[in-house]
C-alpha cells in the first residue's frame, strides 16, 4: 500500500508546475559530477561506570570510503551512491565491550567477552532524476528527525529501502520513503539490525530567510508510530549579534506488543525541547528546557532484534540529548550552554562548548522522584591550511550523575565519559 503511495506521490511530483531551476536540466553528466572521499576516522569512547556497574571502553580505526555520482544527461537522470567500510579494532576492551552505549564491535553471541578484530560493510543504491525529484533504492544514511542514521560511532549506520525526495518548489523539501532492512554499526551484513519495516513522510519549508519549519511522521511496523514537528527562527540583532528559538517536538504511539516485548510502563510518549541561543561575537549562550509526558519514556534507535525501535541511533533531535538524553518517564529537564570560537583570539579552528543540563520528577513507579544532572564539555579543532588541512581533532567529555533510585526503572548509571575522534576526510574526486 504505501509503495503504491509512493508512486503516486512521485508520479504527482514529477509532473508539478516548475518553481525553480532544474536540476536535471543543468545535469553535465554520470561522470563529470562524480564525487569520491574517504574518511579516516580513529575514535576512542571510555565510560568509568560508578556504583558496581561494569566499565566501558572501546578503540578503533575506521576507513569510511563514499562514492556519489552525477546523472546521466536527459529527462530521466541515472546514477549510482555507493559506500565501503572498513573497521580495525585496536583495543576491544575486553571485559569492558559490548556496552550498547559505544558498539563500535558487536561482541560475540557465543562468547560475548570478544569482539571482532576487524569488520568490513559495503553498500550502493541506484538512484533517478527527473526535473528536481530523486528516487533511491538500495543502501542509504537517511537523515530525516523519524530516521536518522547514527555516525557518532567508529562506523555509521545504513538503511536498505526506497526513498523519495523532492524539491520542485522553492523553498519546500518533501521526503518519503520505506526502508526494510538496517545494517548495524557495529557488525556486518545488510539486516544485521534485524528491521521489519520502517515508512517515514514528511517535509520542511523555508518560510522566510529566517523561519523553517518542519514536519514529519513514521510508522516502525510492530513498534510504534512516531510524529514530528521542528521550528526555527533565527533573528538577526547586528551584525555581529543574533537570536536562534528553535523548537523540536516527538508524540509516540506505541504497538503493545512493543511495550510488552521491552518491558515499557505504557505505551504512549510526548516528549518537546525549546532551546534560545544567544550569539555575539565569538560566543554564544544556550538556555534550554525540554518536557517528557506520557506513560512512558521516549523511545528511539537501537535495534530490534535487540528490542530496540530500530530508526537510527541519531532520531533525537531535542536540546538536552548528550551522554544522558533526559528522556525518562516525565522527565523535565534545563540546560545552559556556553560556545566559544577562538578564532577572535588569533586560534581559526579551534572552538569549545560547555553544557551544564540537571533533569527532576523522573517516574520510578514507587521509589520516589529521580533526578539527574550532567555537565558537558567539548573541544574540536579543525587544521585550517596545509597538508593537514581538515584534519580534525575531538576531545569531549561528560560527567553524570543520577540519584539512586534510577537502577530501581535500569534508566541510566552514574558514570564518567571520554571521548577522542580524530578525522581527516581526503577527497578523490
Amino acid at each position: 500500500m504505501l509503495k503504491t503511495r509512493i508512486s503516486l506521490i512521485a508520479l504527482g511530483l514529477m509532473a508539478a508546475t516548475q518553481a525553480m531551476a532544474n536540476d536535471q536540466a543543468a545535469s553535465n553528466g554520470f561522470q563529470e559530477d562524480s564525487k569520491a572521499s574517504v574518511l579516516l576516522r580513529n575514535a576512542f569512547i571510555n565510560r568509568d561506570k560508578k556504583h558496581g556497574s561494569s566499565d566501558q571502553s572501546e578503540w578503533g580505526q575506521a576507513f569510511i570510503g563514499k562514492f556519489s555520482s552525477g546523472f546521466t544527461q536527459g529527462t530521466v537522470g541515472v546514477g549510482v551512491d555507493a559506500f565501503g567500510l572498513y573497521a580495525i579494532r585496536l583495543d576491544g576492551g575486553k571485559g569492558r565491550n559490548g556496552g550498547a552505549g559505544i558498539d563500535f564491535f558487536k561482541p560475540s553471541d557465543t562468547e560475548p567477552s570478544n569482539s571482532p578484530h576487524n569488520l568490513a560493510r559495503a553498500g550502493a543504491a541506484i538512484k533517478f532524476r527527473v526535473s528536481n525529484t530523486v528516487l533511491a533504492y538500495g543502501d542509504q544514511m537517511p537523515t530525516l528527525p523519524v530516521l536518522n542514521y547514527d555516525d557518532g560511532r567508529l562506523l555509521p549506520e545504513s538503511f536498505t529501502g526506497t526513498s523519495i525526495t523532492s524539491k520542485e518548489i522553492k523553498g519546500l523539501e518533501l521526503n518519503a520513503g520505506r526502508y526494510t532492512q538496517e545494517a548495524r554499526k557495529s557488525a556486518e551484513g545488510r539486516d544485521s539490525g534485524g528491521l521489519k519495516s520502517i515508512n517515514v513522510f514528511g517535509g520542511k519549508y523555508q518560510f522566510t530567510e529566517n523561519f523553517t519549519g518542519a514536519l514529519y511522521t513514521s510508522d516502525v511496523e510492530d513498534v510504534l508510530k512516531k510524529h514530528y514537528l521542528g521550528l526555527n527562527y533565527v533573528h538577526a540583532i547586528s551584525d555581529d549579534q543574533s537570536l536562534t528559538l528553535d523548537f523540536n517536538g516527538y508524540k509516540s504511539d506505541i504497538d503493545k506488543k512493543y511495550v510488552n516485548r521491552a518491558g515499557l510502563t505504557g505505551d504512549r510518549n510526548t516528549i518537546w525541547s525549546l532551546a534560545a541561543t544567544y550569539a555575539f561575537g565569538p560566543h554564544s549562550i544556550t538556555l534550554a528546557h525540554q518536557r517528557n509526558t506520557g506513560d512512558t519514556g521516549y523511545q528511539y534507535g537501537w535495534y530490534q532484534n535487540r528490542r530496540g525501535v530500530g530508526d537510527g541511533g541519531s532520531t533525537i533531535f531535542l536540546a538536552n540529548s548528550y551522554w544522558s538524553d533526559f528522556n525518562a518517564e516525565d522527565e523535565r529537564s534545563w540546560q545552559i550552554g556556553y560556545g566559544l570560537d577562538f578564532s577572535a583570539f588569533g586560534v581559526p579552528g579551534l572552538t569549545y562548548n560547555f553544557a551544564y543540563v540537571a533533569g527532576d520528577n523522573i517516574n520510578t513507579h514507587g521509589f520516589g522522584e529521580g533526578k539527574e544532572r550532567e555537565i558537558f564539555n567539548q573541544f574540536k579543532y579543525v587544521v585550517q591550511e596545509g597538508p593537514a588541512k581538515d584534519l580534525s581533532v575531538k576531545l569531549r567529555s561528560s560527567f553524570l550523575r543520577g540519584t539512586n533510585n534510577l537502577n530501581a526503572i535500569d534508566y541510566t548509571a552514574d558514570g564518567n565519559e571520554v571521548r577522542v575522534f580524530v578525522e581527516y576526510p581526503i577527497s578523490i574526486l
